[in-house]
């Protein structure tokens, strides 16, 4: 067992696999599905701190965007000064981009661990490929559990299951890709805070890449969640949930305010 095993998959195993038997036994239907959610919304609590303050200097950044953009064209050529003037910016704004970006790199290996547990629930075959990772005999599984959630294995892809469940099983993808589409279009500037920047001749690389990547995204997250077995699904979309709360709850709705000009009234947050 290499170290990656021990220091994030097991633990994460061996916690899933607790919820597991409490769940069954309140007699919870559908017992691993549900572990499996409440084991993803009890990480992103975990992270929930570091993920607050990676998205406040992600919106301090774009506040400050018009003032970063005058700097780059007041001193576009002696980048030195150039340098020294944004970092008197930062420092009068109280925004670390270092730091917002440090917290976020912090999540990936947590996050990745847990989708390397979620995968091998999903696709282990007999109770001994669990219980050689459980630390303790007294949550050891007796036999091999329910892999099934509201009647669709969850070890099986989408795309297998199209042929027994009918085209309907592609309302999973969809909804993936969906709840991946509106999470990335409320972390975008929306077109007013866009206004406010000085007009360019041509989209540069950045804001060009920004553009194509909110809608590539989610279509990469749709076919993954087409094509990898369904449980990952659940996994996904429950992580994305919660990041859609957290996003509202420090930057409002964002750039999604755009497509639904009604949602424009609530986007004050109290938890700035």
């Amino acid at each position: 067992m290499n170290i990656f095993d021990i220091v994030l998959i097991q633990p994460f195993l061996n916690l899933l696999v607790i919820i597991y038997h409490w769940l069954t036994l309140a007699h919870i239907p559908y017992a691993l599905g549900f572990s499996i959610i409440l084991l993803t919304v009890f990480v992103r609590l975990l992270l929930f701190p570091f993920m607050q303050q990676s998205l406040r200097q992600q919106k301090k950044m774009q506040e400050i965007g018009p003032k970063l953009t005058k700097l780059k064209e007041k001193y576009k050529a002696d980048m030195k000064a150039q340098q020294a003037a944004q970092m008197e910016l930062f420092k009068q704004e109280g925004v670390n981009p270092a730091s917002g970006c440090f917290l976020l790199l912090l999540q990936f290996p947590i996050l990745i661990g847990l989708y390397q547990v979620l995968y091998k629930v999903v696709s282990v075959h007999t109770a001994h490929d669990i219980n050689k990772y459980i630390y303790s005999d007294a949550f050891k599984l007796n036999s091999m559990w329910d892999i099934h959630f509201f009647g669709l294995s969850m070890a099986s892809k989408p795309q297998e299951l199209l042929a027994h469940v009918g085209y309907g099983i592609v309302l999973v993808s969809i909804l993936t890709g969906g709840l991946q589409l509106i999470q990335s279009k409320m972390m975008a500037p929306t077109a007013a805070d866009k206004a406010k920047l000085p007009t360019k001749s041509e989209p540069d690389f950045a804001t060009s890449l920004q553009t194509q990547m909110l809608f590539l995204l989610p279509l990469m997250v749709g076919f993954f969640a087409f094509t990898l077995p369904f449980g990952l699904s659940l996994y996904w979309n429950t992580l994305t949930i919660f990041g859609i709360i957290q996003q509202y709850l420090v930057s409002g709705w964002g750039g999604l305010v755009d497509w639904l000009p009604f949602l424009a009234k609530k986007q004050v947050s109290r938890f700035k």
